[in-house]
């Protein structure tokens, strides 16, 4: 998602964190760096059940440390994984604040065509708009398939996403929840995966002190 830069950034701090169900691995790094990616991976596959794999355990943990980099690249307030018993990664969410100092964050109806803006990639197809109330605040859910750039701009790939822009009381900023997907054949259980997580989403504005 991109927004007009009509100011400085706004600095607002607060805490956000999922009661996940199991599957949903956090891949937030506080330091990004890869150390801190294989540390993260080394804790997790041993908690892993070997006799559900199908896949290579040294595999499972290659692909959870490069996810967890590339995730973290831009430092988004949270990042997660969903990954099934056998091992394959399902889906990517991420958790990042938009906002400008002195600039009214945009409308429900405002913010609908911004969720639907990527750097790397377009839209494809009409997209599936919806209102929410969620427990963290009032949110659009935006659904749609995503044609994302290849390495080199060797042409495309097909993939899909949600984005959730929740506006949280006592709050400034937009907090955006994205999910993206390239298994498009688990598309209805990935969307309710995502649907089942957000509801349980809690954002926390934080003093300067780093406290409520």
């Amino acid at each position: 998602m991109t927004t007009p830069n009509e100011g400085a950034p706004l600095v607002e701090n607060f805490e956000c964190s999922f009661e996940f169900q199991p599957g949903w691995i956090d891949l937030t790094l506080r330091e990004g760096t890869k150390a801190e990616a294989k540390a993260l991976a080394t804790e997790v596959v041993n908690t892993l059940n070997p006799l559900a794999l199908e896949i290579e355990k040294r595999a499972v943990f290659d692909d959870m440390v490069e996810r967890a980099v590339d995730l973290n690249d831009d430092v988004p307030a949270l990042a997660a994984a969903y990954y099934t018993e056998s091992g394959e990664a399902l889906a990517n969410l991420m958790v990042d604040s938009y906002g400008d100092e002195g600039v009214d964050r945009p409308t429900r109806d405002e913010v609908q065509p911004l969720l639907l803006e990527w750097e790397n990639g377009e839209a494809a197809g009409e997209p599936q708009v919806s209102y929410l109330d969620l427990p963290a605040g009032p949110a659009v859910r935006v659904q749609s398939m995503l044609q994302v750039k290849r390495m080199f701009g060797f042409g495309k790939k097909l993939t899909e996403f949600i984005r959730y822009a929740v506006f949280p009381p006592g709050m400034k900023s937009l907090v955006v929840v994205t999910v993206t997907w390239e298994v498009i054949a688990r598309t209805e259980e990935i969307a309710a995966l995502a649907d089942e997580a957000v509801q349980t989403l809690r954002i926390t504005p934080l003093t300067g002190e780093g406290t409520e």
